[in-house]
């Protein structure tokens, strides 16, 4: 395993580089960093594949000034860092958005994509009944003063872990602790994060453009739009397939590793070799 600090333009991004084989990239979720996908690594390895994580700007172990950027911009910096041509992106939530991004604009980097519980830039897929008063709850945490990070680190265990309608004991304390552990920092008033340049136009309104192989994955015990972005994709980008599982929420790759890992190598064996 190698570890490594790269400049990008008004900050460093931590890398952790590990394995060898065709080069697999992993982009975590906005409430989380890279050790999210610390149990997807192994078998991913022993499948073949070299595995790339960073810490997005501003989250884990990376840091940004308060200037403008792109996450597709930094994603390619990662590639160039690692001297990779083309990898496979799979993206968590946030993760995932800045992987499609990444295969519009750049789509000569990109051999295929792995969205996990993923939206799509510029895409609103609703909520249900019963989840408005979920994310009513959510804002009102997120804005409360005097703000308490703690409070709003719970809650986002609770619904993106367990899931927003489960019970928070779905998922064990082991797993509770390691994703509260990864949060709090993020939820702690004074981190900078940057300002955000998004792809423009969104990656909603340019479907036609993403070419590239997608596997589009989502739980039903996540929040509903994740399972609609990914019928969605399906339905509307090129070469596009939606793989839903009823008994995973929004951070699959904490909850069921080896299955997802699984996954993403049956889907990606076919385009072997790329390097």
């Amino acid at each position: 395993m190698t570890a490594s600090q790269i400049a990008v333009p008004g900050g460093r991004l931590h890398v952790v580089d590990e394995g060898y084989g065709p080069p697999i990239v992993l982009i975590h979720a906005g409430v989380a960093d890279l050790r999210a996908w610390d149990d997807v690594v192994r078998p991913l390895h022993h499948a073949g594949y070299r595995v790339i994580r960073h810490d997005v700007r501003g989250f884990g172990q990376s840091t940004t000034e308060d200037v403008e950027f792109s996450h597709h911009a930094d994603v390619l910096a990662v590639l160039d860092a690692a001297g990779v041509e083309r990898a496979v992106l799979v993206g968590n939530s946030k993760g995932g958005m800045i992987a499609y991004d990444t295969a519009i604009a750049s789509p000569d980097r990109v051999v295929a994509v792995v969205g996990v519980a993923a939206g799509v830039g510029g895409y609103d897929g609703g909520m249900t009944p019963d989840e408005i008063p979920i994310n009513e709850e959510y804002e009102r945490v997120d804005s409360v003063e005097p703000f308490d990070a703690v409070a709003l680190t719970d809650f986002e265990v609770r619904v993106w872990l367990a899931g927003p309608l489960q019970p928070l004991d779905r998922v064990s304390p082991e797993l509770r602790t390691r994703f509260f552990e990864m949060d709090l920092p993020l939820n702690e008033q004074g981190r900078v994060r940057g300002r955000q340049v998004p792809l423009d136009p969104p990656a909603n309104d340019r479907l036609a453009e993403l070419r590239c192989p997608v596997l589009a994955i989502a739980g039903t015990l996540d929040f509903s739009e994740c399972v609609a972005a990914a019928r969605h994709l399906e339905a509307d980008a090129p070469n596009a397939h939606a793989l839903i599982w009823d008994d995973v929420a929004h951070m699959i790759g904490m909850e069921q590793p080896h299955r997802l890992a699984g996954a993403i190598a049956e889907f990606v064996e076919p385009f072997r070799p790329w390097e």
